[in-house]
């Protein structure tokens, strides 16, 4: 059940795009496990924008946001994240709409973060036969690159996003650059967090790919979204060589995020 008193820190942010009806039982699994939760629907042209508002309208523990348009996941977190962070809040959860994520483990999640809240909770998957093989086997090598561009700040994986975000930690992040928008938000986020000295704190947690007649949907292209990945990882590399001396002297001295 969601907390009897709302929390003032750590809130729960999905954002959502044509995710059908698998947002409603996404945002109520959310709820039942915590208050605040706060949609950010991205431009969705599906119809659930005017029913999630309508849903907020009768559960104060419900906030949703409109984009006018599509601006893609992490712009749609950023946006949830100036507003929360504007509300007063420190923390975020974020978690897909599209119900990969186990809103059972929302509590487990605000608990490690409530304990240690200068790091950011990541959610190390799970997988099981659901899970297609060939996202499987990329992911390794995306977590590969990760660990190399952190120099082994303890990433455990670099894709999954059922995290707990420091907001203003995030939002500086972010702000300070125009990448991050949109499939690269997941990776991006944590290696930049790393390098501002973020420790990375890792859960395991399971993760479900739906099928599309279980209500899945996914807006993953291989092509295009493999091309932003590797566009990614090229900018991360070439900065990395930049920040190697200052990565290795917080190696050796121990110093966030390398720190116990």
């Amino acid at each position: 059940m969601a907390e009897a008193r709302a929390s003032t820190t750590h809130l729960v942010l999905i954002p959502s795009y044509n995710t059908g009806e698998t947002v409603f039982a996404t945002v109520s699994a959310a709820r039942a496990q915590w208050e605040p939760v706060w949609v950010v629907v991205d431009g969705s042209t599906d119809g659930t924008a005017e029913r999630l508002q309508a849903l907020a309208e009768a559960d104060s523990g419900l906030r949703v946001e409109v984009l006018p348009h599509n601006q893609g996941k992490g712009a749609a977190v950023l946006h949830g994240l100036r507003a929360a962070l504007a509300a007063g809040f420190t923390h975020a959860l974020a978690m897909d709409a599209d119900g990969q994520h186990p809103a059972g483990l929302i509590p487990a999640f605000m608990a490690a973060s409530r304990q240690r809240p200068e790091a950011m909770v990541l959610g190390r998957p799970v997988f099981d036969a659901s899970a297609p093989l060939l996202r499987v086997r990329g992911r390794r090598v995306s977590n590969a690159w990760t660990q190399l561009e952190t120099l082994g700040a303890g990433i455990g994986d670099s894709l999954y996003g059922f995290r707990v975000y420091p907001i203003a930690e995030l939002v500086a992040v972010m702000s300070s650059q125009p990448w991050m928008r949109r499939f690269d938000f997941d990776t991006e986020a944590v290696v930049r967090l790393a390098w501002r000295g973020v420790k990375p704190i890792n859960l395991d947690a399971p993760v479900k790919y739906l099928r599309p007649e279980e209500g899945g949907v996914s807006h993953f292209r291989y092509g295009r979204d493999n091309l932003l990945l590797t566009w990614m990882h090229t900018r991360l590399m070439l900065e990395f060589v930049l920040r190697l001396p200052v990565l290795a002297w917080r190696r050796a001295t121990r110093r966030p995020p390398f720190q116990a």
